[in-house]
């Protein structure tokens, strides 16, 4: 199990490099491996096969219609502006805006500004 964990987060660590996120250091939370942007968290692991990511309510709502298998909340993440994220469905390309989009959620506006697009 540690391994599996360790090499879906390695993916998580890599997508975050190759789209340029700034400031971006390796942490925890909860125990589990994260990223934070200026100590503020944007994703977690959850277990081995899901990530825990930061969203606008709203995007997560129509997310979470739209794919339930790729995006799903437990009671504990109701009204709470995150969900999981299946890590074995997901793409890199469609988790790479996931974590861009995590990032934006909790990065200081002027450093958000920073990244283009």
């Amino acid at each position: 199990m540690s391994e599996d964990l360790d090499r879906n987060f390695a993916r998580v660590v890599k997508l975050a490099e190759i789209a340029g996120l700034p400031e971006v250091t390796i942490g925890t939370s909860y125990g589990t491996p994260a990223l934070l942007v200026k100590d503020k968290g944007f994703v977690r692991m959850k277990d081995r096969d899901t990530l825990v990511v930061m969203c606008a309510l709203e995007e997560k709502e129509m997310l979470l219609e739209l794919d339930p298998q790729l995006y799903f909340e437990t009671d504990h993440y109701k009204g709470w502006p995150a969900m999981l994220v299946r890590l074995s469905v997901i793409d890199d390309k469609s988790l790479t805006g996931r974590l861009v989009a995590a990032w934006r959620q909790k990065a200081p506006k002027r450093l958000a500004a920073k990244l283009a697009g």
